[in-house]
């Protein structure tokens, strides 16, 4: 009775102990080197081992396995076992049942023509189901002994299918445990690349602006090619750099700006079209990446003629400038380091600047050209026609990319708009990880009580609030703006509800919005619905929002802006009205001219309201009128058809 007694007191002390390590072990096979260790108190354990199944790819895994005559596999390689009829283990997890086998019902079972395949044959071996609280199976637990004089007893397969259920118990709660600390370190990682993405994006758009900015400065062209320089520099590395211009009145191409490390200049200045890297870039039309096999083939196929320039290269990218079917040259970077070699992402970065350089450098050439028709309207009244043919076209131009300047200014505040709400998430997701780390550090040492984990788990839910709203905040401001952004870059014709469209157009300015004092009020109902351009309606809603916050209010003043819309008919009827300081009849007069500004300087470009004016009377097939008067704001009455037939826009 005494001996009964200690055993159970051994038992209920090994049960325990299987509990209190379940939730100090974050380890599974740490786990089981102490349920073995535990095991082997209460009956004869030399030869011990568990295996789990992964119900994603079918296999098993031996997490742990003690043998004293078979090698353990591999615990981080799964094993496909053979059927329940050639494997115990495998009988044991496809059945849910204890199997207990011996020496004899081996050999009887193969002289019947069915042997348990695999392993040594066991003297006595006893398995159990491994089930979760659905009964699932998890796995296997199996314990054997190879002598004869160590056969376990019935107490003691009762004893081992205790163990199992408590092993069950622990190791379900374990491996919840590690598919949530899985889809931690996942999530970690995913928000870890949307912040690289974000960065990359912000920088990007940083070097965007900055070419913009380029065009817009009257600085020499050595000076702007070597901003250029360093624009591309911050965002692929390098330090070999030239810019080829193309010609194509005389189909030359000449090179202004050139930097090497091993050629202090360019082998020559200029060349005609067809020979060098430069022609076959822009002969292609496309960006081209070559490492120095792919260039040494390049020249011995002779695609490319008469390589010019250095030709022990690493790695070598090149990205044509062009602007439609216009040519403007080629940028090209190279690397003479082995270890600085260029990818796609590298080359795809090129070509994207390259596209916005070709922008840039046409913007100054039609801002160079007008500055010549103006001179040449000064000394030779003669050609007046050719001149205001020029100042025309460099209009246009300008006009085009004032649009192209509006979508990126959108672009930008949008990007630092959103910065705000995926800022709190990275510091929100910071907070819980060191939350759960502190935690877990209680729970290690034994001083996590109930409180500790009610804290600990109002932490989880205020911080998962957190994030869930400035994570939708973040979406909606993305919603809105790729509806807006895509519809002012592709003027595509296509259906849409105005009032979910002006309340999308009004979140995309926000951050112009964002700190005035002045409110926006929509009056639109909800089923008017238009067969339109929404990109002529964004640009035409924002610059009359823009203008009003520009020139309409003064700064720090409150104000109110209200957009009224209603069916009249087959026709729209659109009014806008601010109650800003209004305009003179002089100014009034002014509105819709070209470069007219009463801000000249301060951020005005002029072509605001003379974009508005050429939307609504071109594209949208409709008329708009002013009224405004001084101190009593300024007033758009805007009417055009609610639909049109499946026809390009033309601006």
């Amino acid at each position: 009775m005494e001996s009964r007694l200690s055993r159970l007191e051994a038992v209920q002390t090994v049960l325990l102990e299987i509990g209190q390590r379940s939730s100090t072990c974050s380890d599974i096979s740490e786990f089981l080197q102490a349920v073995h260790a535990a095991l082997g108190r209460i009956m004869y354990a030399a030869n011990f081992y568990v295996a789990l199944s992964d119900h994603d790819d079918g296999l098993v895994r031996f997490p742990y396995f003690v043998d004293e005559f078979d090698a353990a596999p591999d615990p981080d390689e799964g094993v496909r076992l053979a059927s329940a009829a050639q494997s115990p283990t495998a009988w044991v997890i496809v059945n849910r049942k204890q199997l207990v086998m011996t020496a004899d019902d081996d050999a009887m079972r193969a002289i019947g023509g069915g042997a348990w395949g695999g392993g040594t044959a066991a003297e006595h071996w006893i398995g159990c189901p491994l089930l979760d609280q659905q009964h699932q199976v998890l796995g296997a637990i199996v314990i054997q002994s190879y002598d004869a004089q160590h056969r376990f007893s019935l107490e003691d397969q009762a004893l081992f299918a205790l163990i199992a259920t408590h092993v069950s118990s622990a190791l379900q709660g374990m491996q919840s445990m590690d598919r949530l600390e899985k889809a931690v370190q996942e999530r970690t990682a995913l928000l870890a690349h949307e912040v690289a993405e974000r960065r990359r994006a912000e920088n990007l758009q940083h070097a965007l602006y900055e070419i913009a900015n380029l065009s817009a400065q009257a600085a020499d062209a050595t000076t702007l090619y070597a901003r250029l320089h360093a624009i591309i520099s911050e965002l692929v590395t390098a330090k070999n750099f030239l810019i080829a211009l193309y010609h194509p009145d005389n189909k030359d191409i000449t090179i202004p700006y050139f930097v090497d490390e091993k050629d202090a200049q360019a082998p020559v200045k200029r060349f005609h079209y067809g020979i060098g890297m430069s022609s076959y870039v822009l002969a292609r039309r496309q960006a081209c990446l070559l490492d120095a096999r792919s260039y040494a083939a390049l020249v011995a196929s002779g695609e490319m003629d008469e390589p010019l320039g250095n030709v022990g290269i690493a790695s070598w990218m090149g990205a044509p400038m062009l602007l439609g079917e216009r040519k403007y040259g080629v940028i090209i970077v190279q690397s003479y380091d082995e270890s600085v070699v260029y990818g796609q992402a590298e080359l795809d970065v090129l070509a994207f600047m390259a596209s916005h350089v070709a922008v840039a450098m046409a913007r100054i050439q039609a801002d160079s050209a007008m500055r010549q028709a103006k001179e040449a309207l000064e000394e030779q009244n003669a050609a007046l026609n050719s001149a205001l043919n020029a100042l025309q076209e460099a209009q246009s131009e300008l006009v085009r990319q004032e649009k192209l300047a509006s979508l990126g200014r959108l672009v930008a505040g949008v990007a630092h708009e959103i910065n705000t709400p995926l800022g709190i998430c990275v510091t929100a997701t910071s907070h819980l990880v060191q939350e759960l780390k502190l935690t877990r550090e209680d729970l290690d040492g034994g001083q996590l009580d109930e409180d500790g984990l009610r804290q600990f788990f109002d932490i989880i839910d205020q911080t998962l609030r957190i994030m869930t709203t400035n994570t939708q905040r973040a979406a909606a401001l993305v919603r809105s703006f790729k509806q807006v952004a895509v519809d002012q870059s592709s003027d595509e014709l296509r259906s849409f509800h105005l009032r979910k469209y002006l309340d999308e157009i009004l979140l995309s300015l926000q951050p112009k919005l964002k700190g005035k004092p002045v409110k926006v009020e929509i009056d639109c109902a909800p089923e008017v619905q238009l067969r339109s351009y929404p990109g002529a309606v964004s640009q035409i809603v924002t610059n009359m929002v823009v203008n009003s916050l520009v020139h309409g209010f003064v700064e720090g003043e409150p104000g109110k802006i209200k957009i009224s819309a209603r069916m009249a008919g087959e026709m729209l009827e659109l009014d806008y009205s601010d109650d800003g300081m209004g305009m003179d009849s002089t100014t009034l007069g002014q509105l819709f001219d070209p470069f007219f500004t009463t801000k000249r300087g301060s951020g005005g470009s002029g072509l605001g309201a003379h974009i508005l004016y050429n939307l609504v009377t071109g594209p949208l097939g409709g008329t708009v009128k002013v009224v405004s008067a001084p101190g009593m704001g300024l007033h758009y009455k805007i009417r055009f058809p609610l639909g049109f037939n499946d026809v390009s826009l033309k601006t």
